[in-house]
């Protein structure tokens, strides 16, 4: 019974992981669209993370993670004799692929080594495999979820080093030095979750120093390596030792200055103290908070608790930033003893996870990267204008944004959208108005917004000769756009009517009336 819901969990994981919601544009932006542009030459778009004197974005955890299995797949694209790139596409989904075995494999496997019980290691591993930020964030290309694979195997090589006391344990003291630095240069919150657990070392090493020796050296060996990475990667010439020792580009370092300054966490959003622990951790875990008043106290437990305090102490607080401590909560949980307390969690525990996974693994803005795609394939195309919705990867146009200009503006209001769309707009000919004939125009006009935008609608019929005309020409129905709500206007039935009853993404085709013909 355990094995099959267990390979049940695991293509149902599978299944959210080749969905193509949109969870967030950090998902994009801070890995595959920065590596894919140096490895394919599609043209990319760096945010400011990369871009700003002070970079605050490593590309040493990017190599490994994402350029090695585009490395491999480019040399098997070739080696199968096959002509140009690799579709963008395929790579987008090869990664999903990629962090859906990761997380199979790395997490799960984690679980195993760290929770010695076998019956609630069974449970442990069952919860974690139907949680839906398994199911979405965690085969999603975030730094969050390669941060949440790192925590694990950093307590795996904890507790290894520990059961070997009698030994230095030289492997998982190098290899946990290597791992420290990968964790501190992909996401500079790791070491809130090794805090505590990190003390317990403390009297191994005092007993065996060469211990720390080793795990030191190594780190040192991975510093070098990454800080040489980043230096490179942000510098524009080719570099020397000189360039390291004068002018190193330490990421983490500026990472850390710049999220330290109030003034820089205000543009992000500023949040109570209690945002993680009364809003994010709740939204993550659902039905399991009742049951952490009576955890299995352990090295998991504790992690999770001194990862979940520190980042509660920074006033930008995302849920996803809590990703690590997930694993390490439903693996420290007891569930009810009572049979019908038992049987009315596991109830609420599926609805929950059926519910917020197909929420965010499914329609979640599900549109923006088939957009991309369709776009990718309209000869016309030149002028795309994304509203209300996420920041759309541009990489995923195959080359087509070197003619096509994207222009996003999620927050602009309706009535200066219209005069933009104005000023782009193509002229209106007799081919605009036959079917597929528009696709034979030098230039094209497309905006992409939810269809849910009722602000629009009464544009959208507009047939005259003057003024702008739109023309649908492509529709995508898995779409939420949850930025939209407006509870205080249109009230709750209204907004969820509008939100949910018209749920989609829409392209049109945008042309203006130029003369008389």
């Amino acid at each position: 019974m355990w094995r099959r819901a267990y390979l049940l969990l695991i293509l149902v994981r599978l299944w959210f992981a080749l969905s193509s919601s949109y969870l967030h544009p950090d998902e994009n932006f801070q890995g595959p669209e920065v590596i894919a542009g140096q490895i394919f030459k599609y043209p990319v778009r760096l945010t400011w993370e990369f871009t700003s004197d002070h970079p605050i974005r490593s590309v040493f955890p990017l190599w490994p993670v994402y350029g090695l299995p585009m490395l491999l797949l480019r040399w098997l694209w070739i080696g199968n004799g096959q002509d140009g790139e690799i579709p963008p596409i395929a790579v987008f989904w090869t990664l999903r692929v990629l962090m859906f075995i990761l997380s199979f494999v790395l997490e799960d496997w984690a679980i195993h080594e760290l929770v010695p019980s076998r019956r609630h290691r069974q449970v442990a591993v069952l919860l974690v495999a139907s949680s839906y930020v398994t199911w979405t964030f965690q085969t999603h290309t975030f730094s969050n979820s390669v941060e949440t694979l790192v925590v694990l195997w950093s307590l795996v090589l904890i507790e290894r080093i520990l059961e070997t006391a009698q030994s230095s344990s030289p492997l998982a003291s190098a290899i946990l030095g290597m791992v420290a630095v990968f964790g501190v240069f992909n996401r500079i919150t790791f070491p809130a979750f090794l805090l505590i657990p990190g003390f317990r070392l403390i009297p191994h090493f005092i007993n065996k120093p060469l211990s720390l020796v080793i795990m030191t050296t190594s780190a040192l060996f991975a510093l070098l390596i990454a800080v040489s990475l980043d230096t490179s990667f942000y510098t524009p010439h080719s570099i020397s030792w000189l360039d390291l020792y004068r002018h190193p580009v330490i990421t983490p370092w500026n990472n850390l200055q710049y999220n330290i300054s109030p003034s820089n966490l205000a543009q992000h959003g500023v949040h109570p103290w209690y945002q993680h622990l009364l809003v994010n951790l709740p939204m993550l875990i659902g039905p399991a908070v009742v049951l952490l008043t009576q955890p299995h106290l352990s090295l998991r437990f504790y992690s999770a608790i001194s990862g979940v305090l520190v980042l509660s102490i920074f006033q930008h607080q995302e849920a996803r930033f809590l990703l690590p401590t997930i694993p390490l909560l439903l693996s420290s949980i007891r569930m009810p003893t009572k049979n019908s307390l038992l049987k009315a969690w596991i109830g609420a525990w599926i609805v929950f996870n059926l519910a917020l996974g197909l929420l965010m693994g499914v329609y979640h803005q599900g549109g923006i990267v088939p957009a991309q795609v369709f776009l990718s394939k309209q000869p016309d195309a030149t002028q795309a204008v994304w509203w209300k919705t996420y920041m759309p990867p541009i990489w995923l146009l195959n080359g087509k944004n070197e003619v096509l200009h994207t222009e996003d503006v999620a927050g602009m209001a309706g009535s200066t959208l219209l005069e933009e769309l104005e000023r782009i707009a193509t002229c209106d000919t007799p081919a605009d108005r036959r079917n597929h004939e528009y696709l034979k125009e030098k230039n094209g006009t497309y905006l992409i917004a939810p269809l849910s935008t009722t602000w629009l609608d009464p544009y959208l019929e507009n047939k005259g000769l003057d003024g702008l005309r739109f023309r649908e020409v492509w529709r995508y129905r898995k779409h939420l756009n949850l930025d939209d709500l407006d509870w205080a206007e249109d009230g709750v039935w209204n907004t969820l009517k509008r939100v949910i009853g018209r749920r989609g993404l829409v392209a049109w085709r945008v042309t203006k009336s130029c003369g008389r013909p």
